[in-house]
């Protein structure tokens, strides 16, 4: 699955979005994910991240 976070695994949400005249229609929010080398078992690996796993410091960004 592409859309999947491999830090927290946060995927993709589905809701309805309402109109202002109440028209419901299905939507989808994506996380903001980003391709990035990253330190696994000390190795360098691209994986996807979401910004907020960067921003926290979960993820050990390779050079």
């Amino acid at each position: 699955m592409a859309n999947v976070c491999a830090i927290c695994a946060k995927g993709v949400a589905t809701g309805i979005q309402v109109s202002h005249s109440h028209i419901r229609t299905k939507r989808t929010w994506k996380p903001n994910l980003q391709r990035v080398h990253a330190l696994i078992n000390g190795t360098s690996t691209r994986i996807n991240v979401c910004t907020r796993c960067l921003r926290s410091g979960k993820v050990q960004r390779a050079i």
